[in-house]
């Protein structure tokens, strides 16, 4: 029987050429490291992609060889990543809010051959690189090199400057790997994951058709693109020749907003902390214009009911939540209404809007008890989620930890949840979070979405605390908004009728800020060892 061209190879450098080849004087903005704006086109970015990627030849940087990237959201790093997928390279991005050690770590794991590090971030670099063994090359992200004790330093534009173009793109195996991304490592040294060019293409194909992005849009990931890919974005974004504008290392939220009203942005991504800072900006300033968006992804951590109600009151933006890990390319699921949604009042699709959302198609998951037996999808019955599909990791990058994490060919993602009849996932806490008082299970997920839910409460992180009769308590950390007086008995009191009796926490904190993790989330291993010696008594 006739068949099709099964064995053509699902490459991101077909992606890649369609773009240039169709949108060739589409805008790509970049804001650097010294917070000039370079405006260039998928044109001449190309030119710029094709002569790094012979460049790397001379490094010595063959296929299969890692380069590591220590950079902000920025040009440079969209032409890195292209340079290296297209070619058969591998592109390591380095999270640049992790301890130098760690760092030394994963670049010696990875045997990256090439360090491209930001001018600003230079210094970094240099706290660890007596540490690096594999590493032969430094190149400074930019025109010259600055002051370093790094060896051998080149600058980026001397790099390519002489460099022939590249020519036609290899056909190259696509199970081969494209990019290597590490978990922050919140227990022990952090653990890589490879994404390959089969992955990648396929993760990229389906976020565009679960959230539709055209030629017509304007792209901008606030998600680093040293986490986890920036969620997939800058394969997304080119991909169907959108505009793409890269924030550079400003992140404020006037820095974003400023962006979104000078480039017109319709589509943008990132953590809740990002969100919400943007939104208590937006109500002290609001005459700023982001009447352009028309949508925004929002995961990484539990996003708050009340910031998706605001920006749909208020702005007519409409929030929706995804989940991902590391592990899983990184999209996995995103909140969406179905079409026998539309007409509910609004607070009812609120309550699917707040769940981490639909698996995408071509993946299947389920929930398992401590045992291992799947459970119902009641809404109801909850367990340990598990995944599987063609853009999820099957292993971590040469490591022995493997085993823990992966179950009969389904990845256990830790993350403690319960599905809907109507197939909404709804995450109640990381397995490592989740309260245990009495034998209960108290879901500090769902202490932390109605704490932030008072107007008076700009971000709350709940932990258990050692209790001398129910062995754990909910405890709570809360940052007041600006100019609010808010008191820990009017926190109760807002909690009382929304959690059982027995949720309320025993102790609520206050603190200016609270501690976060390099990609922005609660870093909740902080507030446990901040309160790693109290024992609450009745």
């Amino acid at each position: 029987m006739p068949h099709m061209m099964d064995d053509f190879p699902l490459l991101l450098s077909t992606l890649y050429e369609r773009a240039v080849a169709l949108y060739p004087a589409q805008e790509i903005v970049s804001v650097e490291a010294d917070h000039s704006v370079i405006r260039t086109s998928y044109a001449v970015t190309d030119d710029r992609v094709r002569r790094l990627a012979t460049a790397l030849d001379r490094l010595g940087v063959g296929p299969g060889d890692a380069v590591a990237t220590l950079a902000w959201n920025n040009q440079r790093h969209h032409e890195l990543y292209w340079a290296t997928a297209n070619t058969g390279r591998v592109c390591h991005t380095l999270n640049l809010r992790l301890f130098p050690d760690q760092l030394a770590y994963i670049v010696n794991h990875a045997t990256d051959k090439v360090l491209f590090v930001d001018p600003d971030l230079v210094p970094l670099v240099e706290r660890f690189a007596s540490e690096l063994g594999s590493v032969e090359s430094f190149i400074v992200m930019g025109a010259t090199v600055p002051d370093t004790t790094l060896p051998n330093a080149i600058s980026y534009e001397e790099l390519i400057a002489d460099a022939e173009p590249w020519g036609a793109w290899p056909l190259l195996d696509e199970r081969s790997p494209m990019m290597l991304c590490y978990t922050s490592g919140t227990t022990g040294n952090p653990k890589g994951v490879a994404y390959t060019q089969r992955s990648t293409h396929i993760h990229t194909i389906t976020n565009l058709a679960v959230f539709p992005i055209s030629a017509a849009d304007v792209v901008l990931p606030v998600v680093p693109m040293f986490h986890a890919a920036a969620w997939g974005y800058p394969y997304v974004a080119t991909a169907v020749g959108a505009k793409i504008v890269y924030p550079g290392p400003d992140l404020s939220p006037q820095g974003l907003v400023g962006l979104f009203e000078s480039e017109g942005v319709t589509f943008s991504a990132g953590v809740p902390t990002v969100w919400l800072g943007i939104q208590q900006y937006l109500i002290d300033n609001p005459e700023r214009d982001v009447s352009s968006i028309r949508g925004f992804l929002c995961g990484g951590s539990a996003v708050p009911r009340a910031l998706i109600e605001w920006f749909q009151r208020e702005r007519g933006i409409r929030v929706q939540q995804g989940w991902g890990m590391t592990e899983t390319n990184p999209v996995a699921s995103m909140s969406a209404l179905k079409p026998e949604h539309e007409a509910l009042p609004f607070e009812q699709q609120l309550d699917r809007l707040e769940t981490a959302g639909l698996p995408h198609p071509g993946l299947q998951v389920r929930i398992v008890d401590e045992a291992g037996q799947e459970l119902p999808w009641d809404g109801e019955a909850f367990g340990e989620l598990l995944i599987r599909g063609p853009w999820i990791a099957a292993e971590y990058y040469r490591d022995p930890r493997s085993p823990s994490s992966f179950l009969d060919g389904w990845l256990r993602t830790g993350d403690v949840c319960k599905i809907t009849p109507e197939g909404y996932i709804v995450i109640t806490d990381r397995a490592k979070d989740v309260i245990k008082s009495g034998g209960e299970w108290i879901s500090s997920l769902d202490l932390e979405r109605e704490l932030m839910a008072h107007p008076g409460v700009a971000e709350a992180a709940v932990v258990g605390v050692k209790h001398v009769k129910w062995q754990e308590r909910p405890l709570a950390l809360v940052v007041r908004r600006p100019g609010a007086e808010v008191t820990a008995e009017d926190l109760l009191e807002h909690l009382a009728g929304r959690v059982a009796k027995w949720w309320l926490p025993d102790r609520i904190d206050f603190t200016d800020e609270l501690p976060k993790t390099g990609t922005g989330k609660f870093d909740k291993k902080v507030v446990r060892e901040l309160y790693s010696g109290v024992l609450l008594e009745e």
